[in-house]
């Protein structure tokens, strides 16, 4: 038989999600200090990205998605066999060791294989978090749940950007290995801080019974592909983005120090609208919550276009900001479908299919975007934007007729 979670009283029963949020936050802070200056730390200089340096960052960055998508099925698998907590901390302390080796060296070679070996971590630990909200959250609260887990996610994430940014204007280049070394130590105080939390709580340990060949029939069913193929059209823009924003902000007159501040009071805002839109998602239905993340996604990529094209305009700025609060909407409204659609047994692996996809994203989306600028220049963007927004079209009317919409308060993707 499946092992499963004894009954808590109350208060037990939430730290384990309190523990799991903390360490994503740390774990996030970690991730986006760091990417915000890999471009730059690669390459050996802050500014002035030509075209060979931004394909031999986007390259090497590309190799941390690679070991991501290579692995993560695995790592699901063992947070499924043998419990969450041994796969989340594993990669919480792998990843500190990381970082601390990228801040002792700038050879490239050396790079590649601590950001492939990092991509390894990084699908542990998401899957193995992700399944620990799954089995805690009540699935009429799942949304909620899910989206104070992307808020503490993408919190983690501007935070550190912001943070990377800011020091990539103040740090000369020479010394932006300090910002691996605190990248290290983020990971190290969450990892800290979660086990502290989790002591003496009741935990998922697995479970003997565990068949990796009929899981995978299981997860890699219609309606999961559904829910997780948007994302890989998403994190195609997204990672992207997250490599070269701050040279693309200077190219149109956008000083790091205000892209800090932006993306820190962004991130500051997520705080409370992922929960909501959690709630909502709860409340409405996930399909309905999703479509309108979805639109969110096209809407602002076309006024990123407009930006590329012509310059910084607080219309266009306007535009971006509702276009963002609205693509925000997709995150818990789809984490909370995809753990509808999962059992107890075998909800890492489930998981590790949205984290299997989005590491799919983040290198197609790197290898392309790159090779489309370095051709075409901003045509190339243009036509990233475009096929993009084409294909996350076409995925959310494909999931649209499958599950139509209801008029119900309850969730529109029913649990399996």
């Amino acid at each position: 038989m499946a092992a499963a979670l004894p009954p808590t009283p109350p208060s037990e029963h939430r730290r384990p999600l309190l523990a799991v949020l903390t360490a994503t936050f740390f774990v996030r802070l970690g991730f986006g200090l760091t990417i915000a200056v890999f471009a730059s730390y690669i390459v050996g200089r802050s500014t002035g990205l030509g075209g060979e340096d931004v394909g031999v960052a986007g390259t090497v960055s590309a190799l941390a998605p690679i070991g991501e998508f290579a692995t993560v099925l695995l790592s699901g698998a063992a947070a499924d066999r043998y419990g969450r907590w041994p796969v989340l901390f594993a990669g919480m302390a792998g990843a500190a060791v990381l970082f601390a080796l990228a801040a002792t060296t700038r050879d490239r070679y050396a790079l590649g294989a601590i950001n492939l070996l990092f991509g390894v971590a990084s699908g542990a630990i998401l899957a193995a978090s992700l399944a620990v909200v799954g089995d805690r959250a009540d699935e009429h609260r799942r949304g909620y749940e899910m989206g104070r887990f992307d808020a503490m996610n993408l919190f983690g994430w501007v935070g550190g950007f912001a943070l990377g940014f800011g020091l990539l204007g103040a740090l000369p280049n020479d010394r932006l290995n300090l910002v691996f070394a605190g990248g290290a130590v983020a990971l190290a105080g969450g990892l800290g801080v979660a086990a502290v939390l989790l002591r003496g709580a009741s935990t998922y340990h697995g479970t003997q019974e565990y068949a990796f060949a009929s899981v995978l029939a299981n997860v890699f069913r219609r309606s999961v592909l559904l829910v997780t193929l948007p994302w890989l059209v998403i994190y195609m823009l997204i990672g992207t983005a997250l490599v070269f924003l701050g040279t693309a902000a200077e190219g149109v007159g956008i000083s790091t120090t205000w892209l800090a501040v932006a993306i820190g009071g962004g991130g500051a805002l997520l705080v409370v609208t992922q929960p909501y839109y959690g709630s909502l998602a709860d409340r409405f239905g996930r399909n309905r919550l999703m479509t309108l993340g979805a639109a969110g996604f096209v809407a602002a990529m076309g006024c990123a276009s407009l930006l590329l094209a012509y310059g910084v305009s607080d219309v266009v700025l306007a535009g971006l900001g509702i276009s963002v609060l609205l693509a925000l909407m997709y995150g818990p409204a789809a984490l909370a479908a995809l753990a509808d659609l999962t059992l107890l047994m075998s909800r890492a692996t489930t998981m590790a299919i949205y984290s299997l996809t989005i590491s799919l994203g983040m290198w197609v989306g790197l290898l392309v975007s790159t090779n489309l600028y370095a051709t075409w220049g901003n045509e190339g963007i243009y036509l990233f934007f475009a096929g993009v927004s084409v294909g996350l079209v076409a995925l959310t009317v494909a999931r649209l007729r499958q599950h139509p919409w209801e008029r119900s308060a309850t969730p529109t993707t029913p649990a399996r």
